[in-house]
């Protein structure tokens, strides 16, 4: 891996140098990414409950409905989550951000690649081609059976939620797995999960090494990934690349080539994209 010139403070103008020196991007997003969208912050159960208060009467938590005992247990109430999730995630735009790092990644000589633990399938829907996408966490976008029955996941285009609004649960029809009639569940890794079928995610991750073979300077610019699950930190932290971290509460950096940046995506990224043009001209 090639050398970058010199380490690096923690400001616009360092990570825009940083950025000009690379022939790659590599962009590493958490949830932190999307609530600049609209989309609801899950941290704490309070913050969960408020977006979902009929799981709060419940008693629920977002670590107990989002897991395939829930399906299988209360399957209405599940759907109801992820049937509501699902549908706002389809109506909801990507904010202008996305459209910001869509344009750096097209500048660098050997492009761009995304790693998201964001299931929303906002990053597609802002431009990036499917191939220039790895979903760790899979996508909502996708169904697969409960049951694990061999039937291959498909998408849920044809899915159309109902969702009551005060019990929370899916008053609509069950979705069902076209090969054995079973439930059907979001093609999601789940808590406690052994039956997630990771099928489409690994070829997701084998495109993206092979990206990652092809280039000398990549650097990592991560947006919006906490520590509670740190998927996406620790696979842009093992590559050994600088790296460029955006969070408004998580930032801190442990290499000198690294660069904090305490701010949220949105207004991160146009700080960075105001700086870049400053630097380029």
């Amino acid at each position: 891996m090639t050398k970058f010139s010199a380490p690096y403070a923690g400001d616009f103008e360092s990570a825009a140098e940083l950025l000009l020196q690379a022939d790659s991007l590599l962009i590493t997003a958490g949830a932190g990414m999307s609530i600049d969208s609209g989309l609801p912050d899950f941290r704490g159960e309070h913050g969960f409950w408020r977006a979902y208060p009929a799981l709060g009467r419940h008693g629920l938590s977002f670590y107990e409905i989002a897991s395939p005992r829930a399906f299988r247990e209360r399957p209405e109430l599940a759907w109801g989550f992820y049937g509501h999730r699902l549908q706002l995630y389809r109506r909801t735009m990507p904010h202008q951000g996305f459209a910001i790092l869509r344009e750096l990644a097209k500048t660098m000589p050997r492009g761009g690649f995304v790693f998201t633990s964001n299931v929303d399938g906002h990053f597609q829907k802002a431009g990036f081609a499917e191939h220039q996408v790895a979903e760790c966490h899979g996508t909502i976008h996708t169904l697969q059976c409960l049951d694990g029955c061999g039937h291959a996941p498909w998408p849920a285009q044809s899915f159309d939620p109902v969702i009551d609004s005060d019990s929370g649960e899916l008053c609509s029809a069950l979705p069902q797995c076209p090969a054995c009639q079973g439930l059907a569940r979001p093609n999601i890794l789940m808590f406690s999960d052994g039956g997630w079928n990771g099928e489409a995610v690994g070829q997701q991750m084998a495109r993206l090494e092979r990206w990652l073979a092809g280039t000398s300077r990549t650097v990592v610019l991560e947006l919006g990934a906490g520590t509670t699950i740190p998927t996406v930190r620790r696979f842009g932290e093992q590559l050994d690349v600088p790296l460029i971290r955006m969070n408004p509460d998580e930032a801190a950096v442990l290499r000198r080539c690294d660069i904090s940046l305490a701010m949220p995506a949105l207004a991160g990224l146009r700080e960075l994209s105001a700086a870049l043009r400053a630097a380029a001209s």
